[in-house]
């Protein structure tokens, strides 16, 4: 691994010799240890895990408020268990309801795809839940603002950046600056960050315009026999419907042109009247005026595309600053959450001094591919919603359903593992998480153990494991979980034989995991796994 040289496009920056590696010389003075441009969920989220790890994060947000609107619409599982160990899910579940399937139909109402979601999935949650953005962000701001280490900037635009071996420098609009030994931009898809750093991006080559309402509904969805999540591939207008959480409608059409775009805002009254009309005929099939309030029309591109670089020295780019994908998997806002995920455990090892800097690199060659592949996928199922000829939608049609009678199971989609990066044998893939028992208290594994590093090693290999190779592993940090049938010492009752049999499955006794709970080693060998999880974690911290 080796540092990224940074760009000549920041001023300031040093040649690659010059360049960052570890942090023990870091400037003492700087103002924060990481300041993270953007202040949406996934600002928010990188910000709340960097506190909570103990470090001084300040947060730049360049509007004097919270978004306040919906966007995003689902979130899956893994990114539950992210916000379930900052204990925030008693907090929004009541505005999250759990989708128990995803429907693709013709125009004529036929079903051609059917995705069914687990209630219980990996990750301990429902695969999929549908939520208002808006309370996500108000529960995330009140979180990091509850933290003492965590600084929120309203109105604080980033007009400059600029870095050096030590830090990094921010410039702000109202001509103060700020330094920062790292800085993230998550700032999205137009982000500040990313320009200033003239980083390109590459286009996937998907980019169309659709016009988005969201209602506020006078009467619960079921009630009005509104579909929870539907995607309408008819020619004529491409629509897709979806109960985003509770007393929250949202549907989105497929524009012909974006000059079908400019005359949804108009200019007067006249012009605004007609926009209302046009608003309330394109949904008149499923609400009236009398069944909700509009909160918003918008219009997006929905595009494909990935920056060429996730970092240059000091900065790293994270969520729509990195990656912008079309929204049929419902994954946007999910990929976002795993960047920051990855980003913030392994900032925390650079700025401990467990590691060096180099190991930010891992960072885009573990998230790129799998970025790339939930991109991919979900362009080729925008593709098929989005046809517009009538020929080929009904060849759509009659291929979609011979395949849907053909399955003998349900559909589901599977979301790649990481690419190369901090891993080792038997690594890349997501860890599971089910119900456990220490004899005192039940929950979710992470509710009971906790996060970070962890080596779950079945019952029957645990022998295996030196007391001095425990005792090394308990000094850097690493918990150590025994799985059996029931709770003895320990050894945690695996209630629902969920973790035994996912080692099973995979051949191994034992499995690291790492913070973001993707496994780091697996195995058949509980020793080998853990003596490779110990040199991952030590040489420099010897050095």
């Amino acid at each position: 691994m080796t540092d990224s040289e940074p760009q000549s496009g920041v001023s300031g920056s040093r040649s690659a010799a010059d360049a960052v590696d570890a942090d023990a010389d870091a400037d003492a003075d700087a103002d924060a240890d990481v300041a993270v441009v953007g202040c949406g969920p996934v600002g928010m989220t990188l910000a709340a895990l960097l506190g909570k790890a103990g470090h001084s994060v300040v947060v730049l947000e360049r509007h004097p408020a919270l978004y306040g609107l919906p966007r995003a619409a689902s979130l899956d599982g893994e990114t539950m268990r992210t916000l379930q160990g900052l204990g925030l899910v008693d907090e929004l579940a009541p505005n999250m309801r759990a989708q128990d399937a995803y429907e693709w139909r013709n125009g004529t109402g036929d079903l051609l795809i059917r995705q069914e979601f687990r209630d219980v999935g990996t990750s301990g949650w429902a695969d999929l839940y549908l939520f208002h953005q808006p309370s996500l962000e108000k529960a995330l701001h009140s979180l990091c603002v509850s933290l003492p280490n965590v600084d929120v900037r309203l109105g604080a635009e980033v007009t400059g950046l600029a870095q050096d071996r030590d830090r990094v420098t921010l410039d702000l609009a109202d001509g103060t600056s700020l330094g920062a030994r790292y800085a993230v931009g998550c700032d999205g898809g137009n982000s500040f960050v990313r320009g200033a750093l003239g980083i390109e991006q590459d286009d996937l080559g998907f980019s169309e315009p659709w016009l988005v309402h969201d209602f506020a509904l006078r009467r619960p969805a079921a009630e009005l026999g509104l579909p929870s999540m539907l995607q309408i591939g008819d020619p004529e207008e491409p629509t897709t419907i979806i109960t985003t959480a509770a007393g929250h409608q949202r549907f989105c059409f497929l524009l012909d042109a974006d000059a079908d775009a400019d005359d949804e805002d108009g200019d007067d009254d006249f012009e605004q009247a007609r926009a209302a009309d046009r608003m309330w005929s394109r949904v008149g099939r499923y609400l009236s005026r009398d069944d909700a309030d509009i909160v918003r029309t918008a219009t997006y591109t929905f595009q494909s595309l990935v920056a060429r670089q996730w970092r240059v020295g000091r900065i790293l780019l994270a969520g729509d600053a990195a990656h912008q994908m079309p929204p049929f998997l419902g994954q946007g806002l999910c990929s976002g959450i795993r960047d920051v995920r990855n980003v913030a455990f392994k900032v925390d090892l650079v700025l401990r001094g467990v590691r060096s800097a180099e190991v930010l690199d891992t960072y885009q060659s573990e998230r790129e591919p799998h970025v790339r592949g939930v991109t991919a996928t979900s362009m080729q199922l925008g593709r098929q919603h989005t046809l517009r000829d009538p020929v080929l939608a009904r060849e759509r049609d009659v291929t979609l359903m011979a395949r849907r009678a053909a399955l003998q199971e349900p559909e589901r989609i599977r979301l790649p593992d990481l690419g190369p990066g901090l891993v080792a044998f038997g690594g890349g893939r997501l860890s599971v998480q089910g119900r456990v028992s220490d004899g005192r208290r039940t929950g979710l594994l992470d509710e009971v153990v906790g996060g970070g590093f962890r080596l779950l090693v079945v019952e029957q290999a645990l022998p295996r494991l030196s007391p001095a190779l425990l005792a090394s592993l308990g000094e850097l940090g690493v918990t150590v979980v025994g799985l059996g049938a029931a709770a003895a010492g320990a050894v945690l009752a695996d209630l629902d034989g969920t973790h035994r049999r996912w080692l099973s499955d995979i051949g191994a006794t034992a499995a690291a995991v790492r913070p973001d709970n993707y496994v780091y080693a697996a195995g058949p060998d509980a020793g080998a796994v853990a003596d490779r999880l110990l040199t991952a974690l030590v040489p420099d911290l010897r050095a």
